[in-house]
């Protein structure tokens, strides 16, 4: 899911490069959530604010909006980082002490995620010992601090207190965030769950996909900077958030929602378990026969014809098999004409559908074969991206 990042302005001069900072932030593919003090909003409009991050500027504890949530607590909670750009001696000051007397320091003692703090002021308040004790307490408690560059000040002193470039900020929040951002620009379709084919009015056919390794792929994707498209048939687990969701139902739905969306793809990753058949003959009511034949057709190939139609984008499929795992692997991966194939056992404990873990190898085109051992899927996911990387 994309990062959420709140940025604290408080009141500076240096208030006017906290727009810049959230701008960059933005571009950067964040969620960014903005908090004014009330001595930040006589610098900078609030609308400034609204209008470059997209959010609702928070300027108090009790404001306009309806309070059916503890409006302070939830921020602190969804925010993956805070970043406090600039801050004055006083927030510093506060925050040291505990004190939370506003809606940004208040978001702030609840916060306890990553934490950075952007100092700018005078020279001498900032060399003032009292500062330096608070900022030093900050450090201890694991908060991080973007020193403030030297030069001539906007009171004409010279000396450290001015405000880091907001570029400077901005890359310290994504190495910190974000350390590895290799499918940032890139968009990944993923498909997930399993598909349902009808028999009657109430009774499907389908199989046991959970779809937690796709969620695990959209995860993955981005945290590293990546959008997804998530094409999902039938899932019991939660569909991933800050993703395109497409919702499909039968084989023939995922087969065309996947070459309606493929052109927008960087990569396809086929992680769903579309159904091999479907039935013959549907029946719109529930069938209430003694005894029953039901004669199976073949569905259409999703990843061959994805394979078919791939040109220089990359196409990774799933083989999950029960025996002769590398064989019937490789074979699945030049009949779709797929750059990767991710193989697994089913058999094997720790491993398959509905599980939080699986045991995975990663065979190449070039002839590449990588076996994993068991680890969750989250992981599984990175091993994979990592590979997809190397393509």
């Amino acid at each position: 899911m994309a990062k959420t990042v709140i940025v604290g302005v408080s009141g500076g001069i240096a208030a006017y490069k906290a727009c810049e900072l959230v701008s960059l932030l933005k571009k950067k593919g964040y969620a960014v959530k903005v908090i004014m003090t009330s001595h930040a909003t006589e610098f900078v409009a609030p609308l400034t604010f609204e209008t470059l991050s997209g959010n609702v500027v928070y300027k108090d504890m009790f404001g306009d909006r309806p309070h059916n949530v503890v409006e302070h607590i939830a921020l602190a909670k969804e925010a993956d980082a805070m970043i406090i750009a600039p801050a004055s001696a006083d927030v510093i000051a506060k925050f040291a002490s505990g004190i939370a007397d506003d809606m940004l320091t208040s978001v702030y003692i609840a916060h306890t995620k990553e934490k950075i703090v952007c100092p700018a002021m005078n020279v001498n308040m900032y060399n003032n010992p009292a500062n330096v004790e608070a900022m030093e307490v900050l450090k201890k408690r694991g908060v991080h601090i973007v020193e403030p560059e030297s030069g001539i000040l906007a009171c004409g002193d010279v000396g450290k207190g001015r405000l880091a470039d907001p570029a400077e900020i901005a890359d310290y929040v994504d190495k910190l965030l974000m350390p590895k951002a290799d499918f940032r620009g890139k968009t990944v379709l993923i498909t997930a769950g399993a598909t349902v084919e009808d028999i009657d009015g109430v009774r499907f056919i389908s199989n046991y996909s959970s779809g937690k390794m796709g969620v695990a792929l959209a995860d993955a994707v981005t945290d590293r900077g990546g959008k997804v498209i998530f094409v999902c048939g039938r899932m019991s687990v939660h569909k991933p958030k800050d993703c395109e969701i497409v919702q499909v139902k039968s084989t023939v739905d995922m087969l065309n929602a996947v070459l309606e969306r493929m052109a927008d793809a960087d990569v396809i990753v086929k992680a769903a378990a579309p159904a091999d058949y479907r039935v013959k003959t549907h029946y719109d009511n529930k069938i209430k026969e003694k005894s029953l034949t039901l004669e199976l057709e073949k569905n259409p190939d999703i990843a061959k014809a994805v394979g078919e139609r791939k040109g220089n984008k990359r196409l990774v499929v799933f083989a999950a098999e029960t025996e002769n795992l590398l064989t019937n692997a490789a074979e699945k991966l030049a009949s779709k004409n797929a750059d990767m194939v991710v193989a697994n056992d089913v058999t094997k404990e720790g491993a398959g559908f509905g599980t939080d873990t699986n045991i995975a190898t990663l065979i190449y085109a070039d002839g590449r074969v990588d076996a994993l051992p068991i680890m969750d899927k989250r992981a599984l996911a990175d091993c994979i991206l990592d590979g997809i990387a190397e393509l």
